[in-house]
């Protein structure tokens, strides 16, 4: 019974062992999966942002807008237009 009683002791303390080792295991997989989530969560969020500021930029006030604060540029009126002729234009046409 000494020998059985042995045996048994060495199995429950091995089932222990996995069972802690398991435990810890499924701790730091949830540990994974949560921080898996919460950047998810994040990149959704950043995504959203993005597609905002990209329709908010691609409207044609802000593209007016920029044109005029960032590049100087201004409207094409006819006192400021030149009209360029080609002088290889100018020939007969055929």
């Amino acid at each position: 019974m000494n020998r059985l009683g042995l045996v048994l002791l060495i199995a429950l303390m091995a089932s222990a062992l996995y069972l802690v080792r398991t435990r810890y295991e499924a701790r730091r997989l949830f540990v994974e999966l949560e921080k898996a989530k919460s950047e998810h969560q994040q990149l959704q969020a950043d995504e959203q942002r993005l597609e905002a500021q990209r329709r908010s930029d691609a409207t044609h006030l802000r593209i007016e807008r920029d044109a005029r604060e960032k590049l100087a540029m201004r409207l094409a009126t006819p006192d400021v237009t030149v009209y360029v002729a080609d002088p290889k234009a100018s020939g007969a046409v055929r």
